[in-house]
Formats: structure tokens, sequence, C-alpha cells
């Protein structure tokens, strides 16, 4: 008897424990790798203090860190309204997916919109020539761009069918970081608004798309998100 060909195949749920576990042990060696800088906004932030906190990069990567639980409770109650109303077999992906773009984009997009010392009396500043820009970014810049709608980038498909396709991806990256250069521009925030940020925040939800394509692909495949109703033979 061949015992090999009948070995089950991994089951999706223990599938999903391991890449959760690995999330978090991720989450967790990146926190601690930048736990000093973080814990200098810790007293303002829990103080509820605005100057300090929500106005400082570190503040508001800290507080996006506390909110995480508050976040996972979040997706559990959607998952679990889906499961209960409809029956959906896809509600914790697209809990995890509605959930995961806002609670991983709306954190970036405030830091960007966060105004310098000149905001208000420094006129806005325009930088229309590719690649200028990114040799001065440095390492850090381009993966703070890179991770502006890198969340997006990775849950949108795997929620929304028609955005499960790299050039809408695309599209919908560049989209957004033209309308937040365009704030920056029109507020006089005391920031560039530089062709090269499109460019990269256009590539980090690309990038992210392609690594959560496994998902998103079966997405596209769904017709509706509601169970069709049980044919009835004529009588």
């Amino acid at each position: 008897m061949n015992h090999n060909a009948s070995l089950p195949a991994p089951p999706r749920r223990t599938r999903g424990i391991v890449l959760l576990g690995l999330a978090i042990l991720g989450t967790t060696g990146a926190v601690f790798v930048v736990r000093r800088p973080l814990m200098m906004s810790a007293p303002m932030c829990m103080a509820g203090r605005w100057h300090g906190c929500f106005d400082t990069f570190n503040g508001v990567v800290l507080m996006t860190l506390v909110a995480l639980p508050l976040a996972a409770l979040v997706v559990w109650a959607l998952a679990c309204r889906r499961r209960r109303a409809a029956r959906i077999t896809s509600a914790w992906r697209m809990s995890l997916a509605e959930v995961g773009m806002v609670h991983g984009t709306v954190p970036f997009v405030w830091m960007t919109m966060m105004p310098g010392a000149g905001a208000g009396t420094v006129p806005g500043r325009v930088s229309l020539v590719p690649l200028r820009d990114l040799l001065t970014m440095g390492p850090g810049g381009i993966v703070g761009n890179l991770l502006i709608f890198a969340a997006l980038g990775f849950f949108a498909p795997m929620r929304i069918a028609a955005l499960a396709s790299v050039p809408r991806i695309l599209a919908l990256g560049a989209g957004c970081s033209v309308l937040i250069e365009t704030a920056q521009y029109v507020l006089r925030l005391d920031r560039v608004s530089s062709v090269d940020d499109v460019l990269v925040n256009a590539a980090g939800a690309v990038l992210a798309a392609l690594a959560s394509r496994r998902w998103w692909r079966g997405t596209a495949e769904e017709p509706s998100e509601r169970p069709r109703p049980a044919l009835v033979p004529a009588g």
C-alpha cells in the first residue's frame, strides 16, 4: 500500500495560523528594534497631549501599534457578524482586508500631512523631474514612501474584486499619491510635492499587491459575496 498517496494536504486553518504567527513575530521584532524612539513619545501619548504625540512620527507609530488589539477586535466582530448574517465563507479574509486597509494606511497618510516648520508661510514647492529627488531621500525615506500605500495595495485586491489587477493597483497607488502631493502643495505644508514620491508610493502598493496575489486572485474568481439561493424544482 502506498501511504504517501493518501496523505492529506495541510488545512487552510493551519496555514493561516502559521502566517499569523509569523506576522506577530515580525511585528514584535520590529517594535523591539525601534523601542527606544517609540518610548520617547510614550509619556505624551499616554497623557493625551497633541503636541509630542500625534504631530510626531514616533508618536503616530506608537499609537498605531497600541491600537492593534482594537483592530483585531474589529476584525473578529465583522467576521462573526458576516458569518451569522449570510454565512459567507470568506468572512475572515474580507474583514481582515477592510480593517487592514484602514489601519495600515491612515497613519502613514497622517504622517505625510504633518506640517513643517514653515507651514503657511513658505510657498509650495514642486519637483517634476523624475529620479532627481530619489537620490536625496536616503534609505529611510525610500522605505517610508514604499510603506505609505503598502497596506492598501496588499488588502484592497483581497476585498474588492475589481482591483484584483496589477495595473489597477498601480493606478490606485499613483492616484492616491497624487492627491497627497496636491494637498501638500495647496495647503502649503512646507513640503516638496515630488513626482518621485508618486513613483515610490505606487511601487510600494504594487509590491505589496504582488505579495498578497495568492489570496486576491481567488477573490477575483468569486462572483458575489451573497450565497446563491437553492434551486427549487418545478412542481
